[in-house]
């Protein structure tokens, strides 16, 4: 039970209604175009897997072929399903000869519309039945094992290999941790392929790559086994590949996953529009998965003032609420990120930032909100960063948060010391014990520090949102908004990736994961 904040309703109503316009506008862009990374991401749900020549993953290849001669525009799965029910091949079949240079699909007689779209939405469906499948899974096995109460303790990997991955994150499960976050190697994000099997040279973190989440997969399973609960897994979908990874972690049944068009556009520079296109498809799947998605606002406040900004994450929680409902996302879903950010030296931080974390859970009551740990101004003082980080542990606990990203002191070199790892899960488990229910005991207030600091954020985040719904989101981007970073419509990573849908084009997950199609 957190503590009560009042608000003014209506003016959360508003802010709900104003971001719901912001994401309309963009969504008849959104629906008439593709990218290479969708047409990829559905290749592999199609079951494709592995690489061809010089270790070009096969879904490179088959949407490569297609976009070079004009015909990715129909849609990858037009193409494969045509040439799954001409010949009787599987697509994974079919890929592998395209690898060899020994088919050209576009060249094979087309079946009628109703043909192809009947073969389309059969290999759809199956690939969703494993995919639901997956999601019993979990149910089955968290109905078995059980959960701890939130807030759930949220941990870093990161060593490059999967192997000593695997060995770090059963040792951090048995320390306390709910959550194994295996962060992804240094730039991934910025490749337009995802690697193939298994890998153990990563820097500064693990490639996500299928088999890597199969293995770790795996050994989160057997440690929940043994510890007689269920220990939950994540990994990073944004970049250039974010529907691939999305569709990847859906099949290998991951837990949570980022996966947010804000983090690429400003801390990565990929384009505005492909982004935001993938983010769309990639929720989609991680809805039809029952995937818990993380959000970026928190890395705003590493580059603005936590202070003075606080509104910029409010307003961006609203607009990503609204783009993950239009993908089929429930609240429950909706992880949204925040940060414990201020600076230590201001006056009554603590109470702003308890008056910050309680607005986000009052405007967004059904969320498993994501709280980040105090890091801009972590310095060599062991003991002050100890104690800002049983600061950030109170506050969490106090206000209801459901995701605690576990401030580690050494959390900013590639592989924590380990020693700090279960310091700071000791830190964080005897303080959330110690005052599990001590919002309970507590009222704030009326009109005291922490409301008004709630109603001003909240109105000046108001303000902002009716700014946006005036210029458009992809205007508010490039004028620095978020993050004081600005980032063009046309500029960044990726835009060669987006063209146009035609008349046909055929991707039969966009009406099967509506309608909940391969459920079983």
């Amino acid at each position: 039970m957190a503590l009560t904040l009042h608000v003014d309703p209506e003016l959360v109503t508003r802010a709900r209604d104003l971001a719901r316009r912001i994401t309309g506008a963009v969504m008849p862009f959104i629906e008439a175009h593709t990218t290479t990374a969708i047409e990829r991401a559905v290749v592999r749900l199609f079951g494709v897997e592995g690489a061809g020549p010089d270790g070009v993953p096969l879904p490179n290849l088959v949407v490569s072929s297609l976009q070079e001669l004009g015909g990715l525009g129909r849609g990858a799965a037009f193409w494969l399903a045509n040439g799954c029910a001409r010949t009787g091949r599987t697509p994974q079949a079919l890929a592998e000869e395209v690898a060899a240079g020994r088919l050209d699909l576009m060249q094979l007689p087309l079946l009628s519309e109703a043909e192809i779209r009947a073969e389309a939405e059969r290999l759809a469906r199956a690939a969703l039945g494993r995919i639901h499948r997956n999601r019993r899974t979990r149910e089955e096995l968290i109905g078995r094992y059980g959960e701890r109460p939130s807030p759930w303790l949220y941990v870093i990997v990161a060593t490059g290999n999967i192997y000593e991955d695997v060995v770090q994150a059963q040792n951090a499960a048995r320390q306390g941790a709910d959550v194994i976050a295996v962060i992804r190697s240094t730039a991934q994000s910025l490749l337009d392929y995802v690697p193939e099997g298994a890998t153990t040279e990563g820097f500064g973190g693990t490639y996500a790559t299928q088999e890597n989440f199969r293995i770790m997969r795996r050994a989160l399973d057997e440690v929940s086994e043994e510890l007689g609960r269920y220990v939950r897994l994540t990994n990073y979908a944004s970049g250039l590949c974010m529907p691939e990874i999305a569709a990847l972690g859906a099949l290998e049944r991951l837990d949570m996953m980022l996966s947010d068009s804000m983090y690429g556009i400003l801390f990565r520079d990929i384009n505005p529009k492909r982004t935001l296109i993938d983010q769309h498809f990639a929720r989609m799947i991680q809805a039809e998965a029952g995937i818990i998605i993380n959000t970026g606002e928190d890395n705003y406040l590493t580059t603005a003032d936590a202070f003075e900004a606080a509104h910029t994450v409010l307003a961006s929680q609203f607009i990503n609420e609204q783009f993950a409902h239009r993908s089929g996302m429930a609240d429950a879903q909706i992880g949204l990120g925040h940060a414990f950010e201020m600076d230590p030296e201001l006056e009554d931080g603590l109470l702003y930032q308890m008056a910050d974390a309680l607005l986000s859970r009052v405007c967004f009551p059904n969320a498993p909100l994501k709280y980040m740990p105090p890091t801009r101004f972590m310095t060599g003082d062991i003991f002050m960063g100890h104690v800002m980080d049983a600061m950030f542990n109170l506050t969490s606990v106090a206000t209801g948060q459901q995701i605690h990203l576990v401030g580690v002191l050494t959390e900013a070199i590639h592989t924590p010391y380990l020693h700090d790892r279960f310091l700071a899960l000791e830190n964080a488990r005897y303080i959330f014990n110690n005052a599990r229910h001590f919002a309970a005991e507590f009222q704030l207030v009326p009109g005291g520090r922490i409301e008004r600091r709630a109603a001003d954020v909240l109105a000046r985040a108001v303000a902002l949102l009716e700014s946006i719904a005036e210029t458009g989101l992809l205007q508010a981007i490039a004028a620095g908004v978020f993050a004081g970073i600005r980032r063009p419509p046309e500029g960044g990573k990726g835009l060669d990736g987006v063209l146009p849908r035609s008349e046909d084009y055929l991707n039969p997950f966009y009406d099967l994961c509506w309608k909940g199609g391969g459920a079983a």
